[in-house]
């Protein structure tokens, strides 16, 4: 029987004293007039948790659609929260800043709850988001160490300009050594995670940090093996009165991390923001799953994209 408990009023504790909406739209968009209509419509839904980035190349039109919104009413800056995230170009100290106001600028907004380092990757600087050299191989900086650029982060905190910060794309030695080293902690780490790669010993160790785990790609991915065709998922959804992207939602939050799901249709908008909370023999099943898929080889190159089967 399904539990008419909703997830969309969930939110999470962060090291800061703010806390972060469970339930966030991810941003990554090609088509501007998508970026625009669907943010608009996340917001219209509900969404409050909003994660950006320069990557992204839409940073403008993810602020034409809070604009719209705000403008409207009935919607408060202060009730969004609004991360974006450093590219691999700008990890350079003296280039985090100016990377950092040109996404605020890019957002229309005074400053953002959470700012993140894409990938512990540093690429050569400048203006190319995919440096190459003649055989098309990614050029690599290595001048700069990921506490350098940490440290630039840290100075934008402590001037105001965004409420955390935080690590995506990254391990867990990565993320250790980090968490050991840093003046201000990370709040956040944003990976893949789902239930064919829990990350288990990742989230148990921010757990015990106080570190907020966000997962990116909660459904899987349209490539093999497909998350929501998995017997088991689809057995909890038949049981529970609910579907396969609802309880791959809800099992993510009910194990204790933020979901951000995206979509350009407005029926797949509202069935995630919709998500119930299912019954704890059904967490249980699903986190016995065996199947073990990274989607996405961010973590191995800081060069994102996600892997057809047998690639």
């Amino acid at each position: 029987m399904k539990n008419l408990a909703k997830l969309s009023g969930t939110n999470i504790p962060m090291k800061n004293g703010a806390e972060i909406p469970a339930l966030g739209f991810g941003t990554l968009f090609q088509n501007i007039d998508d970026t625009v209509r669907a943010t608009r419509t996340a917001l219209e839904i509900g969404f409050r948790q909003f994660d950006c980035a320069e990557r992204y190349r839409n940073e403008a039109a993810v602020g034409e659609a809070f604009q719209e919104v705000l403008r409207r009413g009935g919607v408060k800056r202060e009730e969004i929260f609004i991360g974006t995230k450093l590219w691999n170009n700008n990890h350079r100290p003296e280039r985090v800043k100016p990377a950092f106001e040109a996404s605020l600028r890019a957002l229309r907004v005074d400053y953002v709850d959470l700012y993140l380092i894409h990938t512990p990757f540093a690429f050569q600087p400048g203006v190319e988001q995919d440096p190459q050299d003649e055989r098309g191989e990614v050029i690599y900086d290595h001048g700069v160490t990921l506490l350098d650029t940490w440290g630039a982060l840290e100075q934008l905190v402590e001037e105001g300009k965004c409420g955390a910060i935080g690590l995506a794309d990254i391990n867990l030695e990565q993320l250790r050594e980090v968490d050991g080293l840093a003046r201000i902690r990370p709040a956040v780490v944003q990976v893949e995670s789902h239930p064919y790669l829990p990350q288990w010993e990742l989230l148990e160790f921010c757990k015990q940090s106080g570190i907020v785990f966000i997962a990116f790609a909660p459904l899987g991915h349209s490539f093999e093996p497909k998350l929501l065709d998995d017997p088991i998922i689809k057995n909890v959804a038949g049981r529970e009165g609910i579907s396969p992207a609802q309880v791959c939602i809800a099992w993510g939050v009910q194990r204790g991390t933020v979901i951000l799901t995206t979509s350009t249709k407005v029926n797949h908008l509202r069935e995630s923001f919709e998500a119930s909370f299912l019954s704890e023999s059904a967490i249980n099943e699903i986190s016995a799953i065996q199947t073990r898929y990274r989607f996405n080889r961010v973590v191995e190159t800081g060069v994102p994209g996600f892997i057809p089967r047998g690639s």
